[in-house]
């Protein structure tokens, strides 16, 4: 049986395996928190999609659905996010991770009311001001990720090692991790956890629609880009719409013209409601090795059983002598 009593991750979060269910928007409402809370990793509330009542449910009902601890993820860009703080601290949550934007800004706020604060970084220089800030871990998440991404397109397997390097505090692997050999693979490279988006994202559990769930399911390998650089950049499925996107920032559309032919919704039409055509499909690269929807619980499962391989078949390389 594996031992993840001494894991950094798991005794910062008081959970009992180094894994966090990413909070991604439209995808992570209070069902799935609670499931991957249920199943032994930190669930997380995505509330970047979520005006600010609406984000107080969730963290009501998954307190209802679970004893274990959970968190919520928080663009600091969101437009509301001096409310959202509000509502967290009010509704008492104990773990916020932050993304999108400056981790100056908020964090000490949070830690002084006791709240542990993770930031999501998508370069050594972003994680060594996220600790700087104080902030008590930080999310390492490498281009292959869908969701927000890092202009850089540092790959995981570069970005780990090298935040590892450069700072003190725990380092949560991110982008491409779907399985237990990539949940090994990130430990080997010095995290001590990891972040899972895409795999979550198509569970029973997941807000998300189902027809989008089977999108995923379909996705293959080259069937997602990185897209909308001049604004936020975000991995994205082909379709009608990433077409439109992708000719106009090959003609040099400005930031202004893109966030123009964004709109607003556009990720809740497509991840939420479901339009496969028009709606922002965003996603991570593992997409490709995403096969079925089955629960978080059996999610959780089967990492933990082929992490637990992988370890067997890596230990006959060791030497008796």
């Amino acid at each position: 049986m594996m031992n993840f009593q001494e894991n950094a991750v798991c005794k910062l979060f008081g959970i009992e395996y180094p894994i966090v269910q990413a909070g991604m928007i439209w995808c992570s409402g209070a069902k799935l928190a609670a499931a991957a809370a249920n199943a032994g990793a930190l669930g997380l509330i995505g509330a970047g999609s979520m005006y600010p009542d609406v984000l107080r449910e969730h963290i009501v009902k998954c307190r209802s659905l679970t004893a274990r601890p959970f968190g919520v993820n928080l663009p600091l860009l969101y437009p509301a996010i001096d409310q959202h703080i509000k509502i967290i601290i009010e509704e008492g949550v104990k773990i916020v991770f932050t993304s999108a934007g400056n981790p100056r800004t908020w964090t000490q706020k949070l830690k002084d009311v006791g709240i542990t604060v993770v930031h999501v970084v998508s370069g050594t220089r972003f994680a060594e001001k996220a600790a700087a800030a104080g902030c008590d871990a930080v999310v390492a998440e490498g281009f292959e990720a869908g969701g927000h991404n890092g202009r850089d397109e540092t790959t995981t397997f570069c970005l780990v090692p090298a935040v590892r390097a450069a700072v003190d505090i725990p380092v949560i692997a991110a982008g491409g991790i779907a399985t237990g050999a990539a949940m090994a693979a990130a430990l080997a490279l010095g995290a001590d956890g990891v972040q899972v988006g895409t795999r979550f994202a198509a569970t029973v559990e997941s807000s998300a629609h189902p027809a989008f769930k089977e999108k995923i399911v379909q996705t293959q390998e080259g069937d997602t880009f990185l897209s909308l650089k001049k604004l936020v950049p975000v991995r994205l499925i082909k379709n009608k719409f990433w077409e439109q996107v992708h000719e106009m920032e090959l003609r040099g559309a400005d930031a202004e013209e893109l966030a123009q032919v964004l709109g607003r919704a556009r990720a809740k039409r497509g991840m939420f409601e479901g339009d496969l055509d028009e709606g922002e499909l965003e996603i991570g690269q593992i997409a490709a090795l995403v096969s079925d929807i089955p629960s978080a619980q059996e999610v959780v499962r089967r990492m933990l059983d082929e992490f637990e391989h992988v370890l067997n078949k890596l230990a006959r390389y060791r030497s008796n002598h």
